[in-house]
């Protein structure tokens, strides 16, 4: 067996794409930092009923899953931070008004989600605790697309959707959890027939309103075409005006908006809008976030919540890397406190000086300058 062959979609980050993460990583927790923001690190592994408070069988089945040898009980490594958070937010902050938690971190999938995406992810998001209205949904949303413009995503297409309208068709139609679950299923992956199937004995208006979700994917159009054929639910009359508001006010911040009405990803946990951002050359979403609002009940506090994640080493895939910074190579000598003054400055300026150690006969790597004494006084010349 070759020793260093590493799984399937597990991969090594090597020096220009980790320097070119670590850049956008800064950048995107600097920036939430000034928002308001505050950084929390979560462990890696916990006990698997926390880990899979309030998020459903996806996250099961994504999540490895170990036996702690100290307990006996079953803990699992996260496969999304989200349900972390809400935990630190409802049992250990503990805050009666609102907060605002981020993070960056890995996380490990059993599978991966996409066919170019990777099994340990590098998780960044934020998580805002305390405010069901709509002005906290559009604050995420704006701060994530503050987020990929510094990570270097320019432009930038906005899909929305909104868990309350299937929601609102379930609950006014009286149907049934069984049902429910199998509904859920086929409008997931869009099955038109088995849906056509599974709603010949509901009501004509219910069933024609369940097919109809499905083809409700595109423009603001389909907010018109919602309102006049869907069912006249207070649920839904929200939802869609909802969906209109957050349109109008994000327009002059993304190159196109769509809507997906039948886009229920994360509707275990998700209790109102939900959205996601793609961009060009690349056909996984980049960032994904939405509403969930009961979340925290397992930690003793259904507190009102909204966020958003992204990847940042698919976002890294997207905005090409520059070219490792080049160094500037000094001579070793020992006790010469001139010269150790003189690479402590350039390195206290943000230059990237590195030292010739004894009986080195090759030249330092990604050094296209170097150190030498010339005339009484060490200068820096090009190599």
């Amino acid at each position: 067996m070759q020793n260093w062959l590493l799984p399937e979609y597990v991969e090594d980050i090597l020096p220009i794409e980790a320097l070119h993460i670590e850049v956008m990583r800064r950048q995107i927790i600097d920036l939430l930092l000034v928002h308001g923001y505050q950084q929390v690190i979560p462990p890696l592994l916990e006990y698997l009923e926390s880990l899979l408070s309030g998020s459903g069988s996806d996250m099961d089945l994504h999540m490895f899953k170990v036996i702690d040898q100290l307990s006996g009980r079953m803990m699992g490594l996260r496969a999304d931070m989200t349900p972390q958070v809400a935990r630190i937010d409802a049992h250990l902050l503990n805050s009666e008004g609102i907060t605002r938690l981020c993070y960056a971190n890995s996380v490990l999938h059993t599978v991966p989600s996409g066919v170019t995406q990777t099994r340990e992810p590098l998780q960044v998001g934020a998580e805002l605790y305390g405010h069901s209205g709509l002005e906290s949904d559009l604050e995420i949303q704006r701060i994530m697309l503050k987020c990929l413009s510094v990570a270097g995503v320019s432009k930038v297409h906005l899909d929305l959707g909104h868990v309350a309208v299937f929601r609102g068709l379930i609950k006014g139609a009286g149907i049934s959890q069984e049902l429910e679950a199998e509904l859920f299923v086929v409008l997931q992956a869009k099955d038109v027939s088995t849906l056509k199937e599974l709603c010949i004995k509901l009501q004509r208006n219910t069933r024609d309103a369940l097919m109809l979700l499905p083809q409700l994917y595109g423009d603001r159009n389909i907010l018109i075409d919602a309102v006049k054929q869907l069912p006249d639910y207070p649920e839904i009359r929200i939802a869609l005006n909802e969906l209109s508001i957050v349109e109008e006010e994000l327009k002059p911040n993304v190159d196109k908006i769509a809507f997906d009405l039948a886009d229920l990803r994360g509707y275990h946990y998700h209790t109102g809008m939900v959205f996601a951002a793609y961009a060009d050359d690349c056909s996984n979403a980049i960032a994904l976030g939405g509403r969930y609002d009961e979340i925290g009940k397992a930690f003793g506090r259904a507190r009102p919540a909204t966020g958003f994640s992204m990847d940042l080493r698919e976002l890294s895939r997207l905005v090409k890397p520059q070219t490792y910074p080049s160094g500037i190579r000094a001579p070793f000598q020992k006790k010469n406190k001139e010269l150790e003054n003189i690479i402590e400055k350039l390195r206290s300026s943000g230059q990237i000086v590195v030292m010739d150690l004894p009986g080195q006969e090759t030249e330092s790597m990604d050094c296209d300058r170097q150190l030498i004494f010339h005339n009484g006084q060490w200068i820096i010349e090009e190599i």
